[in-house]
Formats: structure tokens, C-alpha cells, sequence
């Protein structure tokens, strides 16, 4: 008879495993060498049942096609880890991600698994960073692993962290970066023991399948709530592939079957020859959706893998979403975050209450390598961040990450251990779209380097903006600009570039794109947006043009003015657009 597991209890070890969840993550950057995972936090544990169910966590879906792989030849002491997006059917989707795995045992018998991923800063390949922005094939972005143990009962098989280790720019970053996510999953391993020694085995096991059956029955009802029987679809564009071509369309249809919620990407665009295709595990798109519905509508859910059966997942094979060995995917983030703004604005279309605008739309990164005048190698990467969409319960975040524990590199740890100085930061003006809940902004990051060497960057939304919603309006674009030492010359970058040689005394402009508008701009507090004029969030003019705000001399608001003005706007322009665009698709341009 299956143990029970009263309504305390239950609480008790739901919180243990949350705090043990973020405990992993505190172990992990405290090990950690990288800038990437040390700093910025790039790297997402889990916990799970001893089926492979993610009871806490970010990311879940794989550990069964692992296990499968080995066939029960698995026990305590192992440590498994991979990095080949189609070794492991899309859990991790580019070279970077370095995952690791170990099983879970209480006396013997296997209790569940734990597991991290963290962004390794270089895994070897063509370029520094491994994410080289013209690759045709997988071949060209670093070293593959596919599933193997890097401890065997306990036991380091230096052979497989020596290969590892060889094939890399990087290798006592990676090293340590390495043996921090190992740490992290043994930490969580101890504290499941601990449980299971409280509580219990049988326990501590109801417990985690009660987690995920509680789980399941919250998103029934979301998805009865919100999800609607007749199919609603949208679609949004990734700017271009690194290689010249694009854009790429990608298109959602969602829709209600029973009590299941169907998403169907029939229409996204094929594979494209760069590296910006998303090989996504069915899996884990059925993560994306369910985190997506549950930050959206119900926050107090727990997000696990307990509503992995009431979602059904259409993936047209060679597609950007599912496509054919040996894609390149290393810079699948531009594609990646597309698909969260084609769930919103497919969402939104029938709640629009609770949808939320576009963001700035990618994971930018900037690179910076060479040699220091002591002949030293060196490899800054960094993660940027952009504008946060607008939101039904206030304005979106200014230069902030998609990943909600991500932080940027302090400034002070940049100029300290790399010859660079950050001489300013600073969030960019009019780059959030005006709303009633305006977007966030982008940012603009100014780099001073201090050593000869060579910079790769990576970014998109130049071409297609952030689009805004409920009447709010489309967010600023990226851009990126180098100007030379000497010359003072400014050059307009491509927003996808490898290998620029630059000198000590160069700068880089490093602009991200904001994020749409929520809701109306002539509905918005106009206290708010002198509030923003002030701090130079936004300009006076975009606040007459986009929000109908009249501002005096000294930045305070002319209330007779604004309301004259906006009853004329009002008049002018009729009931606002539910969408935002800025962009015209190529096939609307062709039939003109």
C-alpha cells in the first residue's frame, strides 16, 4: 500500500526541496571560475523522482532518455555527463551546456536524480566561446560529449576529464566550472537523503508523485481557463542567421483538445544554414509553455514536471524548432526567446489581461580575447541583458535578464581581472515601447579596451522590434559600434560578428534592444512620465509624440496642455491596435 503523506508533511518537504534547489545554486557559484556561472549565474539544477520527473528545478524532460541509454547500469557514486544536443534528444541545446546527472540513493534503492547544466565559456571550436555566429554544422561549435560517466561508483575517470579538458581555451575555468555542478548535485543528493531519513523512503517518494499530482490538477484548470478550443495563432520573426540570411519566421497555433492544450509550430520556417536553430526535446517545450502559463496566470503554482501529459507538442521535423544532424545551433537563443513572444502574443490574443508585450528577444554576448602585455591568454564573455516586456501588473524591467536569477558581471570584477574599463552602463533612451505600462529599456554598455586582441558579439531584434500589445506601442532595435583608437572614426557593427581585430585604446558600443508597451500610452499616468523624462528613460519629444504628455520648462507636466493633446490624438488615431509591430514580413512587402 503506497505510503500517505499528511498535508504538513508534505508542505515540510516541498520547501525543503525548494531550498535545497537554490542551496545547489549557491554551492555552484561559490566554486565556480567562470564569469559566466560564478557571476552571471548561467546555470539551472533540478531535483527529481526516481522516474526522472523534475519535482524542482528550471529545466527537466531528459533524465529518462538518459537512463535509457545506460539500462539500469546505473549506481550510487555515478556522475554522467554530456553536452551533444543530439546525444540527448535536444535536453541541452548547444555545445556550451555542459549537464551533469547522478542518481539518488537511500540504502540502496534509488530515490530520485539530481542534475545541473551551466554555459561553459569555451568547449573549443572555431572561434573563442564556441558560438561562432557563420557556422553551417554542429561540427564547427567545440567539442560534442555524448552521455558518459565522469565518475564511476565514486570513482573520477580522469580520461574522459582529461579529453574534456583538452578541448577547450579554457581549461581550469572549465575545470572548476565543472566540479562546482558536480557539487551542486551531491549537495542536493544529501539533503533527499536527509528527508528520506526523516520522514521516511516510501515518504519522502509519495510526497514528490503528490507534488507533481497537485501540479497537474492547478494546470488543468489553467488550461481549461485560458486555452481555447478554436486555435489562435501568431507569428514573430529572428532577425537574421549570422550567414545573411533571413528572417525567419516562426508561427504558434494554440488550441484546446479535451483537456489537453495543443501547440502546433506548423508554418515556422525551416532549418536555417546558421547556427540559430533550437533542437528542443518535446519535453522540455512542454516546460517552456507550462512555466510560461504559470508565471502568466498563477504564480503559486509549483512549477515541476506533474502537467507533462496535458500538453501535446507539434515540432515539424527540419524545421528552426526541430531541425536535421548536423544544424548548427550555437546561438539558439535568438530563436529560444522567440518562442516565449509567440506564446504571449498567441496567449494575449484571448487573455489579453494577463499577456505580456515582446522583449528584447536573445541572450547577447560579448567576447573579448587575446594576450596581455605579460603574454598571458585571456577570454572575457559576457551575458547582456535588454528591455523586459510590459506587463499587466506594471512596467517592464530595464536592462534586465529573461532568466530571473541571472545577474550581470559587476563592473569591478570585469576591470579587475581583464584589460578592459566598462566607462559607462546605462539604460537606453526611448528603447522601451510606450504603454500604459511602458517596456523596459535596453541598455547601451561602453567598453574602453586596454589590450590589442580580437571581439566577437552576438545579438538580434536589430531589424524586427519588440512588439506591443493591448494598444502599446513596439520597442528601440539593438546596435552595436566600434570607434577606433586615434581616428575617432564610429563604424556600425553587424549585430552578428566573429573574430573583429581591435587595438588597446578601441571602444565598443554594445546597444540591446528594450521591450513592447502594455496597454494604452494615452491612458498612462502623465506624473509617470515626466517620472521617466527625469530619468532620462525617456526624451521630452517621445513624450509628446507617443504618450501625448505636454511637459513645462522645468520637466513638470502642463495638465491643460497634455489633456488637449491627448483628446486630439485620441480623436486622430480611433480605437489603439491590439499589436504593435514595426516590421513588415517580407511576403506583405512582396505583394505591395
Amino acid at each position: 500500500m503506497p505510503a500517505t503523506v499528511d498535508p504538513i508533511t508534505l508542505d515540510i518537504i516541498e520547501n525543503a526541496l525548494k531550498n535545497a534547489r537554490f542551496e545547489m545554486d549557491n554551492v555552484v557559484v561559490r566554486i565556480a571560475l567562470s564569469p559566466v556561472i560564478r557571476e552571471q549565474h548561467d546555470e539551472f539544477p533540478m531535483i527529481c523522482n526516481e522516474r526522472g520527473q523534475m519535482v524542482v528545478g528550471q529545466f527537466g524532460s531528459y533524465i529518462p532518455a538518459i537512463v535509457e541509454k545506460f539500462r539500469g547500469d546505473i549506481h550510487d557514486g555515478d556522475v554522467f555527463v554530456w553536452n551533444d544536443p543530439y546525444a540527448c534528444k535536444g535536453s541541452i541545446s548547444h555545445n556550451n551546456d555542459w549537464c551533469v546527472m547522478m542518481p539518488i540513493f537511500h540504502d540502496g534503492v534509488l530515490v530520485g536524480f539530481s542534475s545541473i547544466f551551466g554555459h561553459m565559456v569555451d568547449v573549443g571550436g572555431k572561434v573563442p566561446g564556441s558560438m561562432p555566429v557563420d557556422a553551417h554544422t554542429i561540427w564547427e561549435e567545440g567539442l560534442r560529449i555524448p552521455p558518459v560517466r565522469i565518475y564511476e561508483r565514486g570513482v573520477l575517470n580522469r580520461g574522459v576529464l582529461d579529453i574534456m579538458l583538452n578541448n577547450t581555451r579554457t581549461p581550469d575555468m572549465n575545470r572548476a566550472d565543472l566540479m562546482a555542478l558536480i557539487a551542486g548535485c551531491r549537495t542536493a543528493a544529501t539533503r533527499v537523503r536527509e528527508l528520506c531519513d526523516r520522514f521516511g523512503r516510501e515518504t519522502y517518494m509519495a510526497a514528490c508523485d503528490l507534488l507533481l499530482e497537485r501540479t497537474h490538477a492547478a494546470m488543468k484548470t489553467l488550461i481549461e481557463t485560458y486555452i481555447p478550443e478554436e486555435p489562435v495563432t501568431f507569428e514573430d520573426w529572428v532577425d537574421d542567421d549570422g550567414l545573411g540570411n533571413g528572417p525567419f519566421r516562426m508561427r504558434l497555433s494554440i488550441y484546446r483538445k479535451g483537456e489537453k492544450a495543443v501547440f502546433d509550430w506548423t508554418g515556422t520556417d525551416d532549418q536555417a544554414p546558421g547556427p540559430i536553430n533550437f533542437h528542443i526535446h518535446e519535453g522540455l517545450c512542454k516546460l517552456f509553455f507550462g512555466v510560461y502559463m504559470i508565471m502568466a496566470f498563477d504564480p503559486s503554482i509549483m512549477f515541476n514536471e506533474g502537467f507533462y501529459d496535458l500538453f501535446e507538442i507539434v515540432l515539424p521535423e527540419g524545421s528552426l524548432l526541430n531541425p536535421r544532424f548536423p544544424a548548427a545551433l550555437s546561438n539558439r537563443l535568438n530563436t529560444h526567446t522567440r518562442f516565449f513572444d509567440c506564446q504571449a502574443g498567441a496567449l494575449g490574443q484571448r487573455a489579453p489581461h494577463l499577456s505580456m508585450a515582446a522583449g528584447y528577444g536573445t541572450s547577447p554576448h560579448f567576447i573579448f580575447t587575446g594576450h596581455d602585455r605579460d603574454g598571458r591568454y585571456f577570454q572575457l564573455m559576457e551575458l547582456l541583458f535588454g528591455g523586459v516586456p510590459g506587463r499587466p501588473r506594471g512596467d517592464g524591467l530595464d536592462g534586465h535578464a529573461w532568466w530571473p536569477l541571472f545577474s550581470a558581471t559587476p563592473i569591478e570584477y570585469i576591470e579587475n581581472y581583464y584589460p578592459v574599463l566598462v566607462e559607462s552602463y546605462r539604460p537606453t533612451r526611448d528603447s522601451g515601447g510606450a504603454g500604459l505600462h511602458r517596456g523596459g529599456c535596453g541598455i547601451e554598455k561602453v567598453y574602453r579596451l586596454l589590450e590589442d586582441g580580437r571581439v566577437s558579439i552576438q545579438d538580434d531584434r536589430e531589424i524586427v522590434p519588440p512588439w506591443g500589445i493591448n494598444g502599446g506601442l513596439y520597442g528601440g532595435t539593438s546596435s552595436k559600434w566600434i570607434i577606433r583608437a586615434g581616428s575617432g572614426e564610429r563604424e556600425r557593427l553587424p549585430s552578428k560578428k566573429d573574430n573583429l581585430a581591435v587595438k588597446a585604446g578601441d571602444t565598443i558600443i554594445f546597444i540591446t534592444a528594450g521591450a513592447g508597451g502594455w496597454g494604452d500610452p494615452l491612458d498612462r499616468d502623465p506624473a509617470l512620465v515626466a517620472r521617466d523624462v527625469r530619468h532620462d528613460l525617456v526624451s521630452p519629444g517621445k513624450a509628446r509624440s507617443d504618450y501625448g504628455v505636454v511637459l513645462k520648462e522645468d520637466g513638470s507636466v502642463d495638465d491643460a496642455a497634455t489633456e488637449a493633446l491627448r483628446a486630439a490624438m485620441r480623436a486622430e488615431r480611433g480605437e489603439p491596435a491590439p499589436f504593435s509591430f514595426g516590421f513588415t514580413p517580407p511576403e506583405r512587402i512582396a505583394a505591395q
